[in-house]
């Protein structure tokens, strides 16, 4: 959250930046995501009954979270695009058979609580495609670049019993992915744009999708509704997780 905050801090500072460097193309904008979770998570074992439905067996419901992102459009550098997406879970869970999570051993149908932070923080850097804004008359751009992701994966597992049975695990990942992005103006007011993150290895995959319906309302005020998925599967660092989270945004922002 403290990288968050920044971003909001920050972003005065880059819109004034803006308006003395005509060069320069600064978007900035927040909005919030319906986050839903599903998937599974274990930790210090490869065991199927060790792993925990984050949804049936943890009881995680939807939530509701504030994300930010910042993007630099720069004449010759490569454009810079900073996205911040805090995303925390937690629940009152039950399993029917007895598992683990690394040290901690929970007897079957006995409740459980954890709680999940999988914050992750994108930088990317990305060129336009050369011509194709000329060959559309100015209604198709496409970006490609490289992203590189900062997740954070920190999910606490203890008892409900009084047994004080409880173990956590703390993990940071850099994941670096290949970027696209695609906008589609049919008006000066109206965009569609779509954003793919994503990279495969190992067995390995993290893919991140947004797609957003954009409007300018007046001068560099634009509100923006959208989807976004993300599919994310990793065994890394005693970490075996099998996510996806997906659901509606909206968005507010400034495009100069």
């Amino acid at each position: 959250m403290k990288i968050f905050t920044g971003i909001l801090l920050g972003s005065g500072l880059l819109l004034f930046a803006a308006t003395n460097a005509a060069a320069v193309g600064v978007e900035v904008a927040v909005g919030g995501w319906a986050q839903g979770l599903d998937g599974e998570l274990s930790y210090k074992s490869p065991l199927i009954g060790d792993r925990v439905d984050l949804d049936r067996e943890a009881g995680y419901d939807d939530e509701d979270r504030y994300f930010g992102r910042i993007k630099l459009d720069l004449p010759v550098l490569p454009n810079v695009y900073f996205l911040a997406t805090p995303m925390e879970f937690e629940g009152d869970g039950n399993k029917d058979v007895k598992f683990k999570f690394g040290d901690a051993e929970i007897d079957a149908n006995v409740p459980f609580y954890s709680k999940a932070r999988l914050d992750h923080y994108d930088l990317a850097l990305y060129y336009g495609v050369p011509l194709t804004g000329v060959a559309s008359l100015g209604t198709l751009g496409i970006d490609l670049g490289i992203n590189v992701r900062r997740l954070e994966i920190d999910m606490v597992v203890r008892d409900k019993a009084g047994l004080g049975k409880e173990d956590s695990v703390d993990e940071t990942f850099y994941v670096p992915m290949g970027y696209l992005s695609v906008q589609l103006k049919p008006t000066d007011k109206l965009a569609l744009e779509g954003e793919l993150r994503g990279i495969a290895y190992s067995g390995n995959h993290y893919y991140d999708l947004i797609a957003r319906l954009k409007y300018r309302f007046f001068g560099p005020a634009f509100g923006a509704i959208g989807w976004r998925y993300e599919d994310l599967s990793i065994d890394e660092d005693d970490v075996l997780a099998d996510i996806t989270i997906s659901g509606p945004f909206v968005e507010g922002g400034l495009q100069f």
